[in-house]
């Protein structure tokens, strides 16, 4: 489903492969010899996303561009199922494995691979042929890469980052108060910008060359 989002539309090489059942929203660029695979969906939430040519996005893998923090995505990607990318730089070569989470503002160098379940966190670097090992994390720049069960290191790199201001724009709450009832009042009024959204056929209209 290929879907104008806020009078943008996406532009898809014709040398592309979109899955029927795929969704491309908004301000979207697809390079040539791209494929996005069936479930997937590619979303430019008020800000664009930029995919490059030889990528593959596989099935049921999301991708989001913000207003803070656009996505770009170089070549030669694969993005694996279940994936979770926001906001993120990707750059030429890296593999993504299935269910790794990219955050808000990160950067991943060339050749570098997130295997299974790997998170790289908001705001982090990781430098060209890093490897984010199977469940681990990467946090801060420069970045340190933890197993799950070393919340305290996580914690001393990620509390700083302070994800709730610098994604919902809310300051962490105090002991017995909670941040979800303005996360959600914002972030539903922001998503709710989709219901002026509208089906389009396909628009290839990317030069060839």
């Amino acid at each position: 489903m290929i879907i104008e989002h806020e009078g943008k539309s996406p532009r898809i090489h014709k040398g592309a492969y979109i899955a029927p059942n795929a969704t491309i929203s908004g301000d979207v660029t697809i390079g040539e010899n791209s494929c996005v695979l069936f479930g997937a969906v590619v979303t430019a939430d008020g800000g664009p996303i930029e995919i490059g040519h030889s990528c593959i996005i596989m099935e049921n893998a999301v991708i989001r561009g913000t207003k803070r923090h656009p996505t770009r995505i170089g070549d030669n990607v694969l993005i694996g199922p279940r994936a979770y990318l926001t906001g993120c730089t990707i750059e030429d070569a890296v593999f993504i494995a299935t269910g790794g989470t990219v955050f808000n503002g990160a950067v991943i160098e060339t050749r570098s691979e997130v295997r299974i379940n790997g998170v790289v966190h908001l705001m982090t670097k990781l430098p060209p042929d890093t490897t984010v090992p199977i469940g681990w994390i990467a946090v801060g720049d420069p970045p340190g890469i933890f197993p799950p069960e070393k919340h305290d290191e996580i914690w001393a790199k990620q509390q700083p980052l302070n994800f709730p201001k610098e994604i919902f724009g809310v300051e962490r709450p105090g002991k017995g108060q909670s941040k979800m009832p303005e996360v959600a009042r914002r972030y539903a009024r922001a998503l709710a910008r989709h219901r002026t959204d509208k089906i389009i056929e396909m628009d290839r209209d990317v030069d060839e060359d």
